[in-house]
């Protein structure tokens, strides 16, 4: 007699749309019909769909147990790619495991790599201080946390960081002078004490231009008019520009 469809589904322990849709991408070949015009699935339908199953469980595509249908020969090839997908899926997943443990000994804020988000923390970033490392340390790559929170670490709040912070957007023109003058010595003497390691560094003239660009556009963002004022007189004072 076979099976239907919704049967045959529920022994390979899958769903009637996922049997259909198997039928439809060429997986799974079409059973006979009954003289009533519903499919009945054999044996060889069954353990067809449960290889398929076993296959998507390791870890293959479809595509990828296509391929293997159609030419078991090309099995270890496929399993040493499968393979170094899962290794690399492990190793992703254990680092998020003990990223996790640190949040719950120490809640930092997500916003941030946790070396990161602690050092911040410790340094009493401003919201938009804190934003703007998001994105730096985002565009920086990974080879760069350890400079960024580095650099933190030895980020010492002051009055003028302070003054700094709370700067309104209409702020005259002799506080962004003197505000300016005042940390643009504390800001040249971080970078001095902390510069970026060649390996951190952009590339690529265009992964250059895309930092630059990047870091530019997220500042403009989130510092009002007269904090960027103060930004460009300290860049201009050591040098930056």
């Amino acid at each position: 007699m076979g099976w239907s469809t919704r049967e045959v589904a529920k022994l390979a322990g899958t769903t009637l749309r996922t049997v259909r849709h198997y039928h439809d991408i060429g997986l799974l070949e079409e059973p006979e019909r009954l003289p009533n015009g519903y499919k009945s699935y054999r044996t060889v339908h069954l353990v067809r769909l449960l290889e398929i199953r076993r296959l998507t469980r390791l870890g293959l595509s479809l595509s990828a147990i296509a391929t293997v249908l159609q030419d078991p020969a090309d099995l270890n090839e496929t399993l040493d790619a499968v393979q170094d997908d899962l290794a690399e899926t492990i190793a992703q997943l254990q680092l998020a495991q003990e990223e996790i443990a640190k949040l719950r000994r120490t809640p930092t804020g997500t916003d941030l790599p946790f070396d990161i988000a602690v050092a911040a923390k410790d340094a009493e970033l401003s919201d938009a201080d804190r934003s703007l490392y998001a994105v730096i340390t985002q565009v920086a790559g990974d080879k760069g946390h350890e400079h960024w929170s580095t650099l933190l670490k030895g980020a010492a709040r002051t009055p003028a960081s302070e003054e700094f912070d709370a700067l309104p957007a209409d702020a005259d023109e002799e506080t962004r002078h003197r505000l300016a003058e005042q940390l643009a010595p504390q800001t040249a003497d971080l970078l001095a004490q902390h510069p970026l390691p060649a390996d951190a560094r952009p590339g690529s003239i265009r992964e250059r231009e895309l930092f630059a660009r990047t870091v530019i556009e997220a500042m403009t963002d989130l510092y009002n008019p007269a904090q960027l004022d103060v930004i460009a007189r300290i860049w201009r004072a050591i040098g930056i520009v």
